[in-house]
């Protein structure tokens, strides 16, 4: 017995010294001196400016991340292309980027999320990529779907590994890639759809959200993953002060806000959205949901432009609700990106009937919550209005924040009365 214990423990050695060479091998990416404060701070992006030299290594190319004075900072996955050059997965030198870790990062996150479906929530986002320590990886739940989204090397590199934990953790779902972002052509990596495992997904699928509305959702050709499930906590809220109110829905996308309008008992909703296809969706979702049809308009127009006609009209409304898209993709965009916000909160507030509400948001993560509440105090004195702060909105619960990445909380919103 003491012989088999002494080879045991002799193979168990052998295995973890060749962990430790493993993970020394890993190619080092020096940093500049100072550059390091962020890292130490767990932030999980390291900048092209902040290394002493670009090491030209293959995409999805885990290294070791040193600072000046070669101390090990973290290991991460190399991007050739993007401007973030290394997004790091792990902070501790014992840790490095294998299937155990991916394994153990992605079962946390799907335990977390437990308690959202448990709540009557058949759309769920699983894993929310920095937020999760997973970066550049989306992964949300539609009922029998799981729809995958990458967006960087950091994804690409990390992928066999994460469909192996995904189908151990969830073996009766089929699987679809969406991996078709902005983002990710910034990194040099083709975009990529279709489905990975089980079956193709019909056109539109129905989603139940808080026990209480069937959502439209897109999978194969709607925005993003096929829905916004950050706006499920502000949707549930807006739909308590849309009674006998009339409402002006914009950026309605299939139609989420509008649903729960009607669920609320609203006179009249009015989604207004660009896309033919979108407000098809947001029809049979009306529909689906058995809401009075009657008590709905579907408008197929330009936002801006459809506001100002509204507002040249004299038209007025009790809630105007303004959920555009992302404004504002870079830093060196975002002062175009707060006119424009500004505008349209303008427009949206002359159009409010004193005492209606305008719920506002902002989805660019560039945007923080002081700049946005600046920017409507702005609008409403262009506007000429007097109006009071009685709320606040934030991405929902599954779309986690990690504390030392800010980037990850993206999605704030205002609720504001017209006095």
């Amino acid at each position: 017995m003491l012989k088999n214990c002494a080879k045991q423990a002799k193979i168990g050695y052998k295995l973890f010294h060749e962990e430790i060479i493993t993970m020394h091998a890993y190619p080092v990416i020096t940093l500049n001196p100072g550059r390091e404060k962020s890292v130490l701070r767990h932030h999980p992006w390291i900048f092209s400016h902040a290394i002493t030299s670009d090491p030209k290594l293959p995409g999805g190319t885990s290294v070791r991340v040193e600072s000046a004075e070669h101390k090990f900072l973290g290991y991460g996955i190399y991007s050739p292309q993007s401007q973030i050059k290394v997004r790091l997965l792990s902070f501790n030198e014992d840790v490095p980027i294998n299937a155990a870790l991916i394994d153990a990062r992605v079962q946390h996150a799907c335990a977390v999320r437990e308690v959202l479906r448990a709540r009557g929530n058949d759309g769920v986002r699983l894993i929310a990529a920095e937020g999760d320590l997973l970066p550049g990886v989306i992964v949300d739940l539609y009922n029998d779907y799981l729809v995958i989204a990458l967006s960087s090397w950091a994804g690409e590199a990390i992928y066999p590994d994460l469909l192996n934990a995904l189908r151990r953790l969830f073996p009766k779902s089929h699987i679809y890639e969406r991996s078709d972002s902005k983002a990710r052509l910034k990194e040099g990596l083709p975009a990529r759809c279709g489905v990975v495992h089980g079956q193709e997904p019909n056109d539109l699928i129905m989603v139940k959200e808080n026990d209480l509305i069937y959502l439209p959702i897109d999978i194969k050709h709607g925005h993003k993953t096929g829905g916004y499930l950050d706006q499920r906590a502000s949707r549930l809220q807006a739909m308590s002060c849309c009674r006998n109110a009339r409402v002006l829905n914009c950026f309605c996308y299939t139609g989420g806000f509008g649903l729960y309008a009607l669920k609320g008992h609203a006179a009249l909703v009015e989604n207004v959205d660009v896309s033919a296809l979108a407000l098809a969706h947001a029809k049979t979702g009306t529909a689906f949901n058995h809401l009075d049809p009657g008590h709905c308009r579907f408008i197929k127009q330009d936002v801006f432009a459809y506001l100002r006609t509204q507002q040249e009209s004299g038209e007025k409304y009790d809630v105007v609700i303004l959920d555009p898209p992302k404004f504002a993709e870079s830093a060196a965009a975002l002062k175009k990106a707060c006119r424009g916000y500004q505008d349209i909160n303008r427009l949206g507030l002359s159009l409010l009937r004193p005492g209606g509400f305008l719920l506002t948001f902002s989805c660019s993560g560039l945007m923080t919550p002081e700049l946005f509440q600046k920017i409507c105090a702005d609008a409403a004195l262009e506007a000429g209005v007097d109006v009071q702060l009685c709320g606040t909105f934030r991405q929902d619960e599954d779309h986690r924040v990690a504390l030392p990445c800010p980037e990850s909380f993206y999605l704030k919103g205002l609720k504001l009365q017209r006095i």
